[in-house]
């Protein structure tokens, strides 16, 4: 198997798993999560559509249905990452380290899933 493929599918393994964890907390833990999202001063209105869309961002990066739905979903776990590693680095110094492997994850994900999966 090519290293490009096993890097391709480690990060978006690891990338879903990181995904689905959070999902999981804001749904089962939506006090806790909301308790975050007030700490990092977001606005807690946010939690369950961002929950939802990352499970939509899910189900079009591995469904692979559309090259623009595709590019979108990534957009979207970009932004999400590069705005919880600095919300957990700013506010309380720890903690961001989860945030720096999903944004890795997500970087790798998208630039080998480009010659793997066109």
């Amino acid at each position: 198997m090519n290293i490009q493929k096993i890097l391709y599918w480690l990060a978006t393994g690891v990338l879903t798993a990181i995904m689905c964890f959070s999902v999981f907390n804001y749904f089962a833990n939506y006090e806790l999560m909301s308790g975050y999202f007030e700490h990092f001063q977001y606005p807690v209105y946010l939690v369950y559509p961002l929950a939802i869309a990352k499970v939509l961002g899910l189900i079009a990066v591995w469904g692979n249905f559309s090259k623009w739905l595709k590019e979108w979903a990534y957009a979207g776990f970009f932004f999400d990452t590069v705005l919880a590693f600095f919300a957990h680095y700013i506010t309380d110094g720890n903690g961001y380290l989860f945030a720096l492997i999903a944004l890795s994850a997500t970087l790798i994900s998208y630039f080998t899933g480009k010659q793997v999966r066109p």
